[in-house]
């Protein structure tokens, strides 16, 4: 079987490290990167020189660029490129500090636009490779009431990633977006911020934060997660899509098919804006024509 070579954000905890074992029981070489390398001693401890833990804030470009100059120097290639880094705090739009929803942005989306492009010319080099993007269910469907950048951040990564697929498609280099529910990973724990909420907002982003500090478990297994991906991209012909959960199905097939329901009721008033289509058309529900 071939060994394969990944370089993983954000490979100190969560998805990362969950994904970073994962390739690493399957035999392949990991790059590790975290903003706190140490973190990552045990991996090197147990897996050797398989094991190339690497210091990384994506939000910076050079470190990128040198983070996977070192990965080709030590193992050759990069076949598979995860960007997983990532975090979000809770709070409404209106209330939360510019300064804030940038620093968020500038993380789930910046970083994963840094190390992408950076990438890029090793993967069209050689000939080929793997784009994984870590996005979410809320990346697809939205609407979660207090996480505005996160979730805005990511439906740019997809918009971003499907435009990236089609360039690079003629290099072997494909790309595929990650979309899980709710997984038992601290994404949600110390590293989340969570101001107090104005009484304006209770009822939305007040709910979101009495549900975060509750006692439900997330039903998502990281381990499970993290074998399911390598097993998913070393498959011949991979998605462009991966959701991950039982409700990131369930709500990804509610969302498409409620999108389809309104495209459809709508559709003669859309069709009416072209200059060849019959105009006014009848707003749905029997409403008077627009004029």
């Amino acid at each position: 079987m071939t060994t394969h070579t990944w370089f993983i954000t954000g490979s100190s905890r969560g998805f990362g490290r969950d994904l970073a074992t994962a390739a690493l029981e399957a035999g392949d070489n990991v790059v590790a990167t975290a903003r706190r390398p140490e973190q990552l001693d045990d991996l090197v401890e147990k897996y050797g020189d398989r094991v190339l833990p690497v210091a990384l804030d994506v939000t910076d470009r050079p470190a990128a660029v040198t983070g996977l100059r070192a990965a080709v120097d030590r193992f050759g290639r990069v076949d598979v490129v995860v960007n997983n880094a990532g975090y979000a705090n809770l709070a409404a739009v209106e209330t939360t500090p510019e300064d804030d929803f940038r620093r968020q942005f500038d993380t789930n989306f910046w970083g994963v636009y840094n190390v992408s492009t950076a990438a890029l010319p090793i993967l069209r080099a050689q000939g080929g490779g793997t784009l994984v993007q870590f996005s979410s269910i809320g990346g697809r469907v939205g609407g979660t009431p207090g996480l505005g950048s996160y979730q805005a951040a990511k439906f740019a990564v997809d918009g971003f990633t499907r435009v990236l697929a089609a360039e690079a498609a003629p290099f072997g280099v494909r790309c595929l977006v990650v979309e899980p529910s709710g997984f038992a990973t601290d994404w949600a724990g110390p590293s989340m911020r969570i101001p107090e909420v104005a009484p304006e907002y209770d009822s939305t982003v007040g709910e979101m934060v009495r549900l975060f500090g509750g006692t439900v478990a997330a039903a998502g297994d990281p381990g499970r997660a993290g074998e399911i991906l390598v097993r998913v991209v070393k498959a011949p012909n991979p998605p462009t899509h991966l959701l991950l959960g039982v409700n990131a199905v369930e709500m990804a097939q509610n969302y498409s098919r409620g999108q389809l329901e309104e495209a459809t009721a709508w559709e003669q008033v859309s069709r009416s804006a072209d200059f060849d289509q019959d105009y006014p058309a009848e707003l749905p529900g029997g409403a008077r024509p627009v004029n």
